[in-house]
């Protein structure tokens, strides 16, 4: 791993000195601040929402936003991330502090940095982009009804204790608190999220998340509405961020929280990659995924040692700095001490901030988190998909995020396998009888083709497609139908683009077979890449009884010069 890392050392060169190299004006400069001032706008209000719906307190957020936010920007792959808490988390999160305390969460928080590190180090950074749309959708529209759910109670201004994390014991218990119901509360809430969607269709330059949350902490104050506050629930916010420490760390406990380290370091590679993929479209620019793998991971272990939230790219606030002419990591810097600045000024002022407006902010966010329109495209598409895509979503919702990912994965390997093995056939066998069809993963009918020439007493066999372990079965019916011994076979893999060890064991079980038979073996059109797959697996004794030729002219030239049978 760590040769290939030095070797292609310029993979992992942070954007921000690919920047100064190329040179960075006054202009730049004046458009990264304006891009960043815009969008801690936006990140501030929704950095303490994000922290309450995990079962925080909302400080934390605004800290992740800071250190975080500035560390993705500096040391990231791409010109444009912006990083910080954002509401994939929310759910893990909450689960974490539920089962581990915040010290657990700080812990699990900081091994998924180390693992992010090690993971770009390890180029992992092109195989994420490998997870398939309906487990990112399932999960992520799984998440947003779950966020949904856990902003009931302070859009409705219920009173309950202790709200369970369980998503139908939540809705039970909510609903038996549903005579605690307050208007004022409700209403405030419904007019943000009025004022909000309004806002995103009218005027989208306007920063819908802090109108609603300013106006709103303005009606408490002068009004003195009768609703939970900032201030009433938390005690305020401080002005300051606190210094690293790593007095969290308990040895006994770290094997507990590591399933939750790694769930958090999925979601967090995936969610940036997403993100950065999403700039690289609206720019035209390129990302380098694996270093920003590093960067992420970077900026969770100091989240981590501050107190704050797991953290990664966030979409939307992405998205907004290149719609504000954001140009370069300067401007992700520059929003991360923006808000740094709000927190030193504006502190005193957020005890005045209702928890109804920041539901109501939840509630937006959730609706972006849902993706109903992919949702319904991939419930149109193959059973496969529609099965993966609903078992993520019910998981998530239901279980536990970290199951509903594996499970997910596992039936769209098994899905892909299944679809990769339909892609394989072979020709030269005898015909399949009517009750062996549905055994069989062969696309059409295994039949005998024509020998172009050759003798009735050689037979040539085709086999197309890749020939790995989803799709050994195919050979190994073709072995049982062989019938009669032939003199020769001719074993046709032009159209076979890899061989993988259970596809060669496989091949290895034919050859071995018709050798023992006496007869004679040739192979024409194998790849090197399929020979390499060969000489690997099976031995050299077997295989020097083979003959390899190239094309299947050669096989036929060869065969015609093998001696009759006496």
């Amino acid at each position: 791993m760590w040769r290939g890392v030095f070797q292609d050392w310029r993979l992992f060169v942070p954007k921000t000195v690919t920047v100064l190299r190329q040179g960075y004006g006054l202009a730049d400069f004046r458009a990264d601040l304006v891009a960043g001032l815009t969008v801690a706008i936006v990140a501030l209000p929704l950095a303490m929402a994000l922290a309450i719906a995990s079962g925080a307190k909302p400080e934390v957020g605004l800290i992740t936003a800071v250190v975080a936010g500035f560390l993705i920007s500096a040391l990231g792959g791409s010109r444009f991330q912006i990083g910080g808490p954002t509401g994939a988390f929310v759910v893990i999160v909450y689960g974490v502090i539920a089962e581990h305390g915040y010290d657990g969460l700080l812990m699990a928080t900081l091994m998924a940095g180390g693992i992010l590190i090690l993971a770009g180090l390890a180029r992992v950074g092109t195989l994420i982009k490998y997870i398939p749309d309906p487990v990112t959708t399932g999960f992520t529209s799984g998440i947003a009804v779950i966020i949904m759910a856990s902003q009931i109670k302070d859009f409705l201004g219920l009173t309950a204790d202790k709200v369970p994390a369980e998503f139908f014991a939540k809705l039970e218990t909510l609903w038996a608190a549903r005579d605690s119901l307050s208007l004022a509360a409700l209403g405030l809430a419904t007019a943000c999220l009025a004022a909000i969607l309004l806002l995103r269709r009218y005027a989208p330059r306007v920063p819908g998340f802090l109108v609603a949350t300013v106006v709103a902490a303005l009606a408490v104050a002068v009004l003195k509405l009768p609703v939970e506050t900032i201030g009433s629930r938390f005690g305020g916010v401080p002005s300051h961020i606190p210094l690293p420490s790593l007095d969290f760390w308990d040895w006994s406990k770290a094997r507990a929280v590591l399933p939750s380290a790694f769930t958090i370091a999925l979601l967090a590679g995936v969610e940036s990659l997403l993100s950065a993929v999403v700039a690289d479209q609206m720019t035209g620019r390129r990302h380098r995924s694996n270093m920003e793998l590093v960067a992420q991971g970077v900026a969770n272990v100091a989240s981590a040692a501050v107190g704050g939230l797991p953290a990664t790219g966030a979409i939307a606030r992405t998205a907004t700095n290149v719609r504000t002419g954001g140009r370069t990591p300067v401007a992700g810097m520059a929003h991360a001490v923006f808000i740094l600045l709000f927190m030193l000024v504006l502190a005193p002022a957020m005890k005045f901030v209702p928890l109804a407006a920041l539901a109501a902010i939840l509630v937006v966010v959730a609706l972006n988190m849902a993706e109903a329109h992919r949702f319904r495209l991939i419930l149109g598409t193959t059973p496969g998909d529609r099965a993966v895509l609903l078992a993520t979503f019910a998981l998530t919702v239901l279980v536990d995020l970290t199951l509903a990912i594996e499970v997910g994965m596992v039936m769209a390997a098994f899905i892909f396998m299944h679809r990769m093995a339909q892609l394989s056939s072979v020709e030269g066998a005898a015909p399949v009888i009517e009750t062996d069809r549905d055994d069989l993963s062969v696309t059409g009918e295994a039949r005998y083709a024509p020998n172009e020439g050759l003798p009735s007493d050689v037979a040539v066999i085709t086999f197309r497609g890749p020939l790995f372990f989803g799709s050994a079965s195919v050979l190994k019916d073709a072995m049982d139908q062989i019938g009669a011994r032939k003199r020769a076979y001719v074993l046709r893999l032009e159209e076979t683009p890899m061989v993988d060890p259970t596809g060669a064991f496989a091949l290895g079980d034919f050859l071995k077979r018709v050798l023992d038979d006496g007869s004679a073996v040739v192979v024409s059109g194998a790849s090197r890449a399929v020979i390499r797959s060969l000489l690997k697996a099976l031995s050299r004794e077997l295989l020097n009884q083979v003959t390899f030729v190239s094309t299947f002219e050669a096989a036929r030239r060869r065969v015609s010069r093998l001696p009759p049978e006496s």
